[in-house]
């Protein structure tokens, strides 16, 4: 069946399925057409993510908290790395979270395209809907490890303040970031499998120039200045002013947040571009 938003093109040699319109702003409006199929895909993610698991959801709160407490040993109590008057566990889960967040949503999103190639080169669908089925998953996750941070927060006996409401919009905002950096290496490793490989690595470099765990007060000013042109710099800052009831980073965050939009529309552009190539070389 042919909805509004596809097109069946008859060749000589067979049919070309897709969309009706090669506007990015349709295809990202289609994605609500196709919302069912969206949802299914998440539910998948998330069934295969903890299938064949013992303890299965608690990996959710495992993974970071057993983070936190080597980052607790190492860098709060061997180190003593400062940390804002804040006890080390709470300072550094603050970081954790987001940073788990991103690098673990990013490296799903960029297998997603070719784990789901039995889609793709079969029927028409906005492909954009696979790595965001990936960033909702990821999302579950991401929200589950908040509350655990909610309860550390108390436990320490940290008072929150008014600055709470901003907390959906930075979830927000890393959520889009996840999403465009996940989109563009999604795209990318369907012509370049060695993103599979690299990716990681870099991920695992790029968390050493994120204040995940060091405050980027800490930094001499010339070198703070460049750590802010990564955006999850602004976002993590945000993130730990809101949990620990201090003024938002105002600056910071605007230019993280203005980041944020030129990757997404890079990266909405690349992968726009490069779809109509998904099934031939996936």
């Amino acid at each position: 069946m042919q909805t509004d938003n596809s097109r069946i093109d008859y060749h000589k040699r067979g049919i070309t399925i897709g969309p009706a319109s090669t506007s990015i702003w349709s295809e990202l409006a289609a994605l609500w057409d196709y919302r069912e199929l969206l949802l299914f895909l998440t539910l998948r993610d998330i069934k295969i993510r903890y299938s064949n698991t013992v303890i299965g959801l608690a990996w959710v709160v495992l993974k970071p908290l057993s983070t936190v407490v080597i980052f607790s040993l190492l860098f709060g109590r061997m180190v003593k790395i400062e940390s804002e008057g804040i006890p080390y566990p709470v300072f550094a889960f603050a970081g954790v979270v987001p940073w788990f967040f991103f690098s673990n949503t990013v490296n799903s999103c960029s297998n997603s395209l070719i784990g789901s190639s039995n889609l793709i080169t079969k029927v028409y669908f906005p492909r954009l809907i696979i790595p965001a089925a990936a960033l909702i998953a990821g999302l579950t996750d991401f929200l589950v490890s908040l509350l655990l941070m909610s309860c550390l927060i108390f436990y320490f006996g940290i008072r929150l303040n008014a600055s709470i409401i901003f907390l959906p919009y930075l979830v927000f905002i890393t959520a889009l970031l996840t999403l465009g950096v996940g989109i563009f290496t999604s795209a990318l490793s369907v012509r370049y499998r060695d993103v599979q490989h690299v990716l990681p690595f870099l991920l695992q470099l790029m968390m050493f120039v994120t204040p995940v765990i060091y405050p980027s007060s800490l930094l001499p000013p010339l070198w703070a200045g460049l750590v802010k042109l990564n955006p999850l710099t602004g976002v993590i800052d945000g993130y730990r002013s809101i949990m620990f009831g201090r003024p938002l980073p105002m600056s910071s965050l605007l230019l993280s947040t203005c980041l944020t939009c030129l990757v997404v529309f890079f990266s909405t552009w690349y992968f726009r571009r490069t779809e109509d190539t998904f099934a031939d070389i996936i």
